[in-house]
């Protein structure tokens, strides 16, 4: 019994060696993780945005963005980067065009960078990635010029509104909205977007303070008077038999048009879409003359 007790003794102190000199063991491995982690994590992260388009970049610091050592990003800030970097070079589509003497103005791509992939790359990008490249996408113009051809040919609907040309301000931006939308061309399945086409309401782009409506009130604002330009749009392409997908009234009555027949528009705000539903091309054409606008809206058939 005492040499069995020996024995048992002997095995339970190796039993303790062992367990000490694996435990110590472990506590060597977990550190040496936790150095690799640290050295595989920068604590500043630099990273390259590549536009394959033409090969550049634009190098930016994760860090401005809420990078922490565990490699997570604030997502409201990375949203808002790629916000940012859409207004920058995101560009509307448009189709060629034709004047009424025959002059052709060339087609430009429509470019989209597209936020929510830019975004999840980069909430999930390894920490070893130092080049990220821009979803960007390209669509090529959906008509020819061939297709410009008689493209005026057929009347499909027209609609007029009068205005106070004395007021200067007003005239003066109804008549650079209408610009904005004359000639365009729209193909088979196209869409629409006033705030797109029409562009931002600024002075550095010529549009003038005047009267429009917010919350029921009438205030004063750059660009007031545009909601003319997409209300009669608005009333020249419903009866051309084109189809609306987003559309807002205004708070009060506005008198150019019937109650219920208008389109108020703001930039960032309510816009106006339609779409081209007919198998074929069609143009609008605007005119502005001594206080009436007029809004025209041809295609190479009649309406069906």
């Amino acid at each position: 019994m005492k040499r069995m007790a020996i024995i048992l003794s002997f095995f339970v102190l190796m039993g303790c060696m062992v367990t000490e000199e694996d435990s110590h063991s472990v506590k060597n491995h977990r550190s040496k993780d936790r150095v690799e982690l640290s050295l595989q994590v920068p604590a500043v992260k630099v990273i390259n945005l590549v536009d394959e388009r033409d090969n550049s970049r634009v190098s930016i610091t994760l860090n401005d963005y809420g990078y922490k050592p565990d490699g997570s990003l604030d997502v409201e800030k990375v949203e808002q980067l790629a916000k940012q970097l859409a207004l920058e070079i995101d560009t509307p589509m448009r189709n060629p065009s034709i004047n009424e003497s025959g002059e052709v103005t060339p087609g430009q791509e429509r470019i989209i960078l597209s936020e929510s992939e830019l975004v999840e790359t980069l909430l999930h990008l390894p920490y070893y990635v130092r080049e990220v490249s821009l979803p960007i996408y390209v669509t090529e113009p959906t008509v020819s010029k061939e297709q410009l051809i008689g493209l005026d040919k057929f009347l499909l609907a027209e609609y007029k509104t009068f205005f106070n040309s004395s007021v200067e301000g007003r005239t003066k931006n109804i008549k650079l909205s209408a610009e904005a939308i004359h000639d365009l061309v729209l193909g088979p399945g196209d869409d629409f977007s006033f705030n797109r086409v029409v562009g931002e309401r600024t002075i550095e782009r010529g549009y003038q303070e005047a009267k429009e409506i917010v919350n029921k009130e009438f205030v004063i604002g750059i660009g007031g008077g545009i909601c003319q330009t997409s209300s009669t749009l608005f009333n020249a392409v419903e009866a051309a038999g084109l189809e609306m997908i987003e559309r807002y009234t205004h708070s009060r009555e506005v008198g150019y048009v019937p109650e219920g027949r208008d389109a108020t528009v703001s930039w960032g705000g309510p816009d106006f879409r339609f779409r081209n539903t007919l198998q074929y091309p069609i143009m609008i054409r605007t005119q502005v003359t001594d206080g009436a606008l007029t809004v025209k809206v041809f295609s190479h058939k009649e309406s069906s």
